[in-house]
């Protein structure tokens, strides 16, 4: 069988291979991973191809037998000749960086001794060897003017600088790969989409014990001001991750939900804060403040000499918070 279809069929295998995953990948892995179908699309392409290959070759040979006798050898001649021509240019290319001489030749180049029948040849190192030798010449001595001469950097400083520039990748990286997230590092979710993602979730897990509108049942309100193992994402996230209270909290859903999914569900609670559904539960736990949430403002009212009164009204919390 001929090379040059099989080579053509490879071609186009790894061509197909290239593009589906070029238009397709998310970056974040193969699409063929996420994507298991497009194996089956590649695999059409590459059959259809090979497909067309035999129908080519057939007619190939339908039409060569259809020849007469004296054109089959003209077309034998010249099929001849353009094979021994194929890559003529890179034959003769690598015949002059190698530098040797045919057989024919090598009688001008043989030398004098003899040692037991074994006759040596004069040869020429090849050019790519020699030229090879003149660039780590070229190469030592710009070396030797720059970090001996001139001090540039050792190889503590090239290893500090590459983990530098490792951490910073890194941290670029855990920007975008939201499964990394965990409890100090899971922030605040707005985006419609993560909210939504959250409420499916919700619904679909936490809802039995907590109502579909947050309002409490086998588990507490998760619409007013009170928390029982505190509030916040940093705080929602553990509770959903860990569990709650040993013997009677909810179960931990770390083994369930992945880090960036225990992220959206945590931001869904926090946004039902303030809801005041209907029927809901009474409040379980402390009233909590972010420590971190802005004040927007503070009230403080002298009910006696013994007694003060004060009011301080921050966010995510809907109502005044009174203080004595």
């Amino acid at each position: 069988m001929k090379t040059g279809p099989i080579i053509r069929v490879i071609i186009i295998a790894i061509l197909g291979y290239l593009v589906l995953e070029f238009l397709g990948t998310t970056g974040e892995q193969s699409v063929f991973v996420e994507q298991p179908w497009l194996w089956a699309v590649l695999g059409v392409i590459i059959v259809f191809h090979i497909a067309a290959e035999a129908c080519i070759g057939a007619l190939e040979r339908v039409l060569y037998l259809t020849l007469k006798p004296e054109a089959r050898e003209r077309y034998d001649r010249e099929y001849a000749f353009a094979k021994a021509n194929q890559f003529k240019w890179f034959k003769d290319t690598y015949k002059k960086l190698v530098g040797g001489k045919p057989i024919e030749q090598e009688g001008e180049i043989i030398l004098d001794h003899n040692y037991d029948g074994i006759k040596e040849l004069d040869n020429n190192l090849p050019p790519w060897w020699v030229y090879g030798f003149y660039a780590t010449i070229v190469f030592a001595a710009i070396y030797l003017v720059r970090f001996e001469v001139f001090n540039d950097y050792d190889q503590v400083e090239e290893y500090e600088a590459a983990v530098a520039q490792a951490k910073i990748e890194i941290e670029e990286y855990k920007k975008t790969a939201k499964d990394l997230v965990d409890v100090n590092t899971v922030q605040l979710l707005t985006e419609v989409s993560d909210l939504n993602a959250g409420k499916s979730i919700f619904e679909g897990n936490c809802a039995a014990c907590h109502k579909v509108t947050g309002a409490g049942g086998i588990g507490p309100n998760l619409t007013d001001d009170h928390w029982i193992l505190g509030g916040g994402i940093k705080n929602v996230f553990r509770t959903i991750s860990e569990g709650g209270r040993d013997g009677k909290g909810m179960v931990a859903w770390k083994s369930d939900l992945k880090p960036s999914e225990m992220a959206q569900v945590a931001s869904y609670v926090l946004s039902l804060h303030g809801s005041n559904p209907p029927e809901a539960k009474e409040p379980e736990g402390e009233i909590w403040l972010d420590p971190d949430a802005p004040v927007e403002e503070v009230k403080v009212e002298v009910i006696d000499s013994t007694q003060i009164q004060v009011i301080i009204e921050d966010e995510p919390v809907t109502g005044d918070i009174i203080e004595d």
